[in-house]
């Protein structure tokens, strides 16, 4: 006896494209909402301000040689001509990455206060992450019609596992004596959360916000296929046209892009003091140790 699957989901595709199409029609206002209001904001920023960011927040969580290399690199995507392109994929991976938090941040927080709750997100998690990342364009753009609303919808739906796991880990991986000590000064459940849990899971939270920008930039180039814009047009213009070096360049804004993402995004979590902190830190000790040298013996 033959099962026909596909049958089955073009039916339920249709009865929700049938009977619920306001509720879709609302997602969508709201994404488009969020997305274009991001893109409009950054397009907005003048190139040599957008550098200069960029740069500046380099040197403030990595260091001074990470900087120079944001400086260049931005420059080398201005120079190709991608700089607006390569807002458009930012505000896309932003826009992207704040949704997944949004509703995967909670979701974390769900499983790991409640195991019947893991047990049913669990395989839903395995599927959105094993899951061809172009069988997302599909309903996507079937919901959602063609644009940045179903290649934002897609790209929060692939890279919101990371963050809804590793919440939910860096909170189990908590000490029992940090809770044990909670218990004891009176927290209540939403004060033993928020002032002991999260504060303690942050480095794993930090890391699963990472690896969901990370996600997020890959499929956003993948939803160009649905018109989502930016950088992935171009990279999809070079396959088009078998273009080997429109491609490249379009490849290489790309993981210039990630790189500089991976690199601020990865320091926020480390708790790696910055350069600024580092600097005043080295003249408070030394004040210090000259006042020690001034006070006489006695």
């Amino acid at each position: 006896m033959n099962f026909d699957i596909g049958d089955a989901v073009d039916t339920a595709v249709n009865y929700v494209l049938d009977n619920f199409s306001p509720a879709l029609d609302f997602i969508a206002a709201v994404i488009g909402f969020v997305t274009g209001g991001i893109q409009s904001g950054l397009v907005a920023i003048p190139m040599p301000l957008g550098i200069a960011i960029f740069v500046l927040l380099s040197l403030w969580r990595v260091g001074f040689g990470f900087a120079v290399f944001t400086g260049v690199a931005l420059y080398l995507v201005n120079h190709m001509g991608l700089w607006g392109a390569m807002m458009e994929t930012l505000s896309l991976v932003i826009a992207s990455t704040l949704i997944a938090i949004a509703v995967g941040l909670p979701l974390g927080i769900a499983m790991a206060r409640r195991d019947t709750v893991a047990t049913i997100v669990r395989p839903i998690l395995d599927l959105m992450q094993t899951m061809p990342a172009f069988v997302y364009l599909i309903p996507a753009a079937m919901f959602f019609g063609l644009g940045a609303v179903p290649g934002a919808i897609a790209t929060v739906i692939f890279s919101m596992p990371p963050v809804v796991r590793l919440t939910n880990l860096g909170i189990r991986q908590v000490h029992a004596e940090f809770i044990e000590a909670g218990h004891a000064f009176g927290c209540t459940s939403l004060q033993l959360l928020f002032k002991v849990q999260l504060p303690n899971a942050l480095p794993s939270i930090m890391a699963g916000i990472n690896q969901t920008i990370m996600l997020s930039l890959s499929m956003v180039v993948i939803a160009s296929m649905i018109g989502a814009g930016g950088i992935g047009n171009t990279v999809l213009t070079g396959i088009q046209r078998l273009d080997v070096g429109t491609g490249f360049e379009g490849g290489l804004a790309v993981v210039i892009l990630a790189v500089i993402l991976d690199r601020i995004t990865q320091s926020l979590g480390s708790g790696r003091a910055s350069v600024f902190q580092s600097l005043f830190r080295r003249r408070g000790e030394a004040a210090s140790a000259t006042a020690g040298q001034a006070v006489p013996a006695t």
